[in-house]
């Protein structure tokens, strides 16, 4: 019984998310708090559990980067990158959204696919203003562009770092087997999206010519702040890399550089903590809640034991329904609670197999459909959600649907891709 109440608060939430109706922050706030009265949460452990509540890891890295990007931005570098990029591409649409999912692609890996939509998200925004363009479709592409090329390290997508923690996985052996298909899949992705978003390239020869005449240089308000804003940026990035090898997690990494940059600079804490998206760390707080409603009554692990009992000893059917079921669960659960409430059972399927070639399969299948599952809608990965924030504060408003109907796709072609990658080279 409480597994079905908790399975009828969580799908409705969800449809007031999604139709938005009602301001999704009041909705998770509402849900969550009906999840704790009816004892559908682990009461204490919603602040204190690491799998049945709030993942702090993930809220103090966001409240972390959300400082130093607003202490990075007051520099006028943003301002700086977005005139670059602009004049690189000559204001030519999909020259500069290639340009700019490249740039998202491959700084995921090292960040993590939120720290990097935080630092390209604002640029976006910039370049976009200035060529008077729709920012919209921009940044959607970083997102998914994000998802995809954090898959590729340990430290890229937060999923992956519950992985690697249970199966035992290093930083290269994610390198080995995840760069390959998240290279094809990244290439497919950035040839499609000259059809994807063919509908919203726009280019106005008056605004670029305003802007091929801008010097960027100029763009720079405060050199000897912007240095000493590098130099605390490039050590967070350090530590963010080496995370693993000195066991902090990124979360400290994240509050302690906020801490160093805000001294370092100078500026008024109470100027930079407006620039903190309280709304979104609000709705994480509220949507890890949720999912722990459905990983404390039981709904998520009855999912995967019903599945796990289904496939039996067949592998290569277990393979597939990781590959295809986090795909399809993370896009609906957020993945980041969802890997770690099933987790435990990949683990379990994995020390069944018959040899470790097998057993690491289940761990990669689970991993790539964990990772492009959270392209799928816009509440399926924090990175999604950071961005439609910054979106929203800006001026370009991203609804559930416009990012859904285009993550949807992705996510589809993305697992099948994953899945052939599978099966052709583990079976």
């Amino acid at each position: 019984m409480s597994a079905v109440l908790a399975l009828t608060i969580f799908v409705i939430a969800f449809l007031f998310i999604a139709t938005e109706k009602v301001d999704k922050v009041k909705v998770v706030l509402v849900a969550a708090g009906l999840m704790t009265v009816f004892g559908l949460t682990s009461g204490d452990g919603v602040f204190f559990s690491e799998h049945e509540g709030i993942d702090w890891n993930v809220i103090f890295l966001l409240l972390g980067m959300m400082i130093v990007v607003g202490i990075i931005k007051g520099t006028g570098l943003f301002e700086y990158l977005a005139i670059w990029a602009a004049k690189r591409s000559k204001g030519r649409p999909y020259r500069l959204l290639v340009m700019l999912m490249a740039i998202t692609a491959v700084a995921s890996p090292f960040l993590d696919n939120v720290t990097t939509i935080m630092l390209v998200a604002p640029v976006t925004v910039v370049v976009c203003n200035r060529l008077r363009i729709p920012a919209q479709p921009y940044l959607i592409a970083e997102v998914l562009a994000s998802n995809i090329g954090g898959a590729v390290t340990m430290i890229g997508d937060p999923p992956n770092i519950i992985i690697a923690s249970r199966a035992g996985l290093t930083f290269n052996d994610f390198l080995v087997h995840m760069t390959p298909i998240v290279v094809i899949i990244f290439v497919t992705f950035v040839v499609m999206a000259r059809w994807i978003f063919r509908k919203s390239f726009r280019y106005n020869a008056r605004y670029v010519d305003e802007v091929m005449a801008l010097d960027e240089r100029k763009a720079i308000t405060d050199h000897k702040l912007l240095v000493r804003c590098l130099i605390v940026l490039a050590l967070i990035i350090v530590a963010f890399s080496l995370h693993a090898v000195v066991d902090v997690e990124p979360s400290i990494v994240a509050l302690i550089g906020a801490g160093v940059m805000l001294m370092v600079s100078r500026v008024d804490t109470s100027d930079v903590l407006k620039e903190v998206e309280w709304g979104v760390l609000v709705f994480f707080m509220g949507l890890f809640v949720m999912v722990a409603g459905l990983g404390h009554t039981g709904v998520i692990e009855s999912i995967g034991t019903w599945a796990a009992d289904v496939i039996g000893d067949n592998y290569f059917a277990a393979a597939t329904s990781l590959v295809f079921g986090s795909a399809v669960l993370g896009a609906f659960f957020d993945n980041i609670p969802y890997t770690a409430t099933m987790a435990p059972i990949v683990e379990g399927m994995a020390a069944g197999a018959p040899d470790p070639e097998t057993a690491n399969a289940l761990w990669w299948s689970f991993a790539l459909g964990a990772d492009f599952g959270g392209n799928g809608t816009a509440v399926a990965a924090s990175a999604n959600v950071v961005a439609i924030g910054i979106a929203a504060r800006t001026g370009h408003p991203i609804s559930f649907w416009q990012f859904t109907r285009y993550g949807i796709g992705i996510t589809v072609i993305s697992s099948v891709m994953a899945w052939a990658y599978v099966a052709l080279r583990y079976f």
